[in-house]
């Protein structure tokens, strides 16, 4: 039998990180308890891992459980070495921890996007994203 959640309970959401409206980034300005009600309101930093979404996550997961092994990642993801290491500096990129141009040498040709597409690594979307920043 499963446990019923009790009256009053807060479910755990993520909360967004960007602005639904004009796309900036969302400030933290209010804190509650779900136990006792207590609100605090004002300006608040957010964590910058917060901002990573479930597959993102996912990755840096799989990253720290494999003590920072690329060719884990790559087999986890089911995608070529490349492709691999050109979405964890995207990552790396968005926690704000890479410089851009270092995505560059690692960026994957349009013949290998192709290549991962007609073999099933890669599906249409992901390459369509990848080509348009090539």
């Amino acid at each position: 039998m499963s446990e019923r959640p009790r009256r009053g309970a807060v479910h755990e959401h993520r909360a967004p990180s960007d602005c639904p409206v004009c796309g900036d980034r969302l400030a933290v300005t209010r804190l509650g308890c779900g136990s006792c009600g207590t609100e605090l309101a004002g300006v608040f930093t957010s964590c910058a891992f917060c901002a990573l979404d479930e597959a993102e996550t996912e990755m840096l997961t799989v990253f720290l459980a494999s003590r920072g092994n690329l060719r884990d990642l790559e087999k986890h993801l089911g995608v070529s070495y490349p492709t691999a290491r050109l979405r964890f500096n995207q990552l790396l990129e968005k926690l704000g921890l890479a410089e851009p141009a270092e995505a560059a040498p690692t960026t994957p040709t349009r013949e290998q996007v192709l290549a991962e597409v007609a073999s099933g690594a890669l599906s249409p979307d992901e390459a369509a994203a990848l080509l348009a920043s090539l």
